[in-house]
């Protein structure tokens, strides 16, 4: 069950609910987001019955849910949830009005490589910043990422250009360091089942970008967004990457089914990486032109100013040349597709 506050619903309100929840037994999440705050309740569901919650000041409504992942189903929230990333004055939405471009190096190398590729980012029409500083690879003697001083970067090429970072995130230790210099952190494909840190991103006070597990079903996917909203951040935008299959012939394969599968389950915005599922840069644009078509909110873009040099994933990086026409097809199917960019 969760418990839909008002959203001039105050401070004492919700901790009024929390306080009758646990006083009889039960143990209740309060989860913030962007219009409205939700109170997930866990425990007997009769006995929470009893308690008529919904008669309190400040609640809106509660609301049985049957499915795993209740914060984060529209079984309580039928209309599409929209995520703002980046500071005041600067805040670029995900949701289901606009087409959202996030694109950037794959990693992050040097300054000059970082700002060149921010500039082919803007040039495709990228409305915030991609780039790794930490980088989990499948083998422990490829580039793991700059750390530190790639957030760094990062942070001077914002100042740069204005677009806001979203920056991958893989040890729960690292979490407030890199809030300190992202405006959105990641959780990458190899850590969607990384609990422990699911759970300390709900407390972090940043949206975050979740992507798919490459073996993952689309209930352990939105479960794992669960683990994120149960402690407290509705501010969550999933993101299709390509799943691992017995296809050799792209590096995943993009299930492009799961935007409007997953849109049909769950509230939250949901994009798609066309560079990670195919792995190649000739197939970039067909399959964010495929992504736009089917509804996804958004696409995530590798771009770099020199493939060749790249340090991680060059193959499915774009280029300058490649950018032009990408863009204008972009615009043009968010048009027809009624969403802005």
């Amino acid at each position: 069950m969760v418990v839909v506050m008002d959203a001039a619903a105050s401070d004492e309100q919700i901790d009024a609910v929390v306080a009758l929840v646990n006083d009889s037994g039960g143990d209740a999440f309060v989860s913030r987001g962007e219009q409205r705050t939700i109170v997930g309740l866990v425990g007997d569901i009769e006995r929470f019955l009893d308690l008529n919650i919904e008669n309190l000041p400040g609640v809106a409504e509660t609301v049985r849910i049957s499915t795993p992942f209740k914060l984060v189903s529209r079984d309580h929230h039928r209309a599409r949830s929209t995520v703002w990333v980046g500071p005041a004055g600067h805040r670029v939405p995900i949701g289901p009005a606009t087409l959202t471009t996030i694109a950037g190096p794959c990693a992050v190398e040097t300054p000059e490589q970082t700002l060149a590729a921010a500039r082919l980012a803007m040039t495709l029409g990228a409305t915030i910043l991609r780039g790794g500083a930490y980088k989990p690879r499948t083998s422990p003697y490829a580039f793991q990422g700059l750390g530190v001083a790639g957030l760094r970067i990062l942070a001077d090429v914002r100042a740069e250009t204005g677009l806001p970072v979203v920056t991958e995130i893989v040890d729960a230790e690292d979490i407030d360091v890199v809030a300190d210099y992202a405006d959105m952190l990641q959780v990458g494909t190899r850590n969607m089942a990384n609990f422990a840190l699911l759970q300390a991103l709900g407390s972090v006070g940043k949206p975050v970008l979740l992507k798919r597990g490459m073996s993952a079903t689309i209930e352990e996917w939105l479960m794992a967004a669960e683990y994120i909203a149960q402690r407290g951040n509705l501010e969550i935008v999933l993101c299709e990457r390509g799943i691992r299959t017995f296809e050799t012939a792209t590096r995943n394969t993009l299930d492009i089914s799961a935007v409007p599968v997953v849109q049909g389950l769950s509230h939250l915005p949901v994009i798609v990486d066309p560079s990670h599922s195919g792995g190649r840069r000739e197939l970039v644009a067909p399959l964010s032109r495929a992504a736009v078509a089917v509804g996804a909110d958004g696409v995530i873009i590798d771009v770099h100013p020199d493939p060749r040099t790249a340090l991680c994933d060059g193959p499915q990086a774009l280029t300058a040349d490649d950018l032009g026409d990408l863009s204008q097809s972009l615009a043009a199917l968010a048009a027809v597709m009624g969403r802005g960019t």
